[in-house]
């Protein structure tokens, strides 16, 4: 397995000026329809009772990249270091774009995922190239400790990174949240609307990302889809475990279960497709795949779950 997935890491995908602003338009119109379904009077409510709200922002930022990061080193024997930094990179990303949708499948608390995912978001900006960097460089640090593999040197500009996720996140979310408040009627329109096109338009951008490599794509799947079906089952189980165990209320732990097993992978392959974050000449195929499938695995295990809770009734 160790030798397959060492194959992925040549493969390059490089975009020229023109495709780079296609991924950074898509990415910015998907947050933009989050925002839309974001109203900052619902904060007033979480703030009352902060538990599951602080238990939520804590299972996304600090737990999830934690145990990735112990995932990682226990499979170290096994997946290559590219891939490891993937599911790192993922882990770092915030909560993906859909997750309110599902919150609301599931018969979870909307208004505490629709605050989770925008307070994570605008966290973002500081916890994804500030996890990375730590359990980034912790993991590099300990697989040439104990001489396990060879990675090449992977020296990641923070600030660039910084200024990215800050653009193509920060601001598409203040300009949602200011069209929700100033056009609310208009905003009931397009909201539906722009979450099914979100869904597409990732899909068309992992597609576009993989069009000259789709062959060793398939050929790779199934090694990728077992990595990429544990990690995303421990981002589930650590936020179903977390509300369970502080007692949360059932709503609450169906929205920390969702809330920390969907990412926005979007943004990890936005910021690998950004050649001052990660330069093209580095060998990071095993990356590249872990992050695309990931944003299209979790949209298939979310949507399983919801469909499952939609059907369960709530515990008082």
């Amino acid at each position: 397995m160790y030798e397959s997935l060492l194959e992925l890491d040549p493969v390059k995908i490089n975009f020229n000026a023109g495709g780079m602003h296609v991924i950074n338009v898509i990415l910015s119109f998907v947050m933009f329809g989050v925002a839309l379904g974001i109203k900052p009077r619902e904060f007033i409510t979480l703030f009352k009772k902060p538990k599951s709200y602080i238990l939520g922002v804590i299972s996304q930022i600090i737990a999830l990249p934690l145990l990735t990061f112990l995932l990682v080193i226990t499979f170290s024997n096994i997946i290559t270091p590219t891939v490891a930094m993937g599911m790192i990179l993922v882990a770092s990303c915030p909560g993906g774009n859909i997750s309110n949708f599902m919150s609301s499948l599931s018969k979870a608390n909307i208004e505490l995922s629709v605050g989770l995912t925008a307070s994570n978001t605008v966290l973002s900006v500081i916890t994804t190239p500030g996890n990375f960097a730590l359990w980034g460089s912790l993991y590099v640090r300990y697989i040439n400790k104990h001489g396990i593999h060879a990675l090449q040197p992977l020296e990641i500009d923070k600030w660039q990174m910084f200024e990215t996720v800050f653009i193509l996140l920060g601001i598409p979310l203040v300009l949602g949240i200011l069209f929700a408040h100033f056009l609310p009627k208009a905003t009931q329109k397009i909201k539906k609307p722009i979450q099914v096109l979100s869904i597409v338009f990732f899909l068309a951008m992992v597609i576009l990302a993989f069009s000259n490599n789709f062959n060793l794509f398939l050929q790779y799947i199934l090694f990728v889809f077992f990595i990429v079906l544990i990690h995303n089952a421990l981002a589930l189980s650590t936020g179903f475990s977390i509300g369970k165990i502080f007692k949360l209320p059932d709503a609450d732990v169906r929205t920390l279960t969702i809330e920390t097993g969907i990412q926005n992978s979007g943004l990890g392959l936005v910021l690998l497709f950004n050649p001052k974050i990660f330069p093209p000449e580095l060998q990071l195929g095993g990356m590249l795949f872990i992050t695309a499938w990931w944003g299209i695995w979790h949209i298939v295990s979310g949507l399983g779950i919801s469909a499952f809770w939609s059907r369960k009734p709530l515990k008082q």
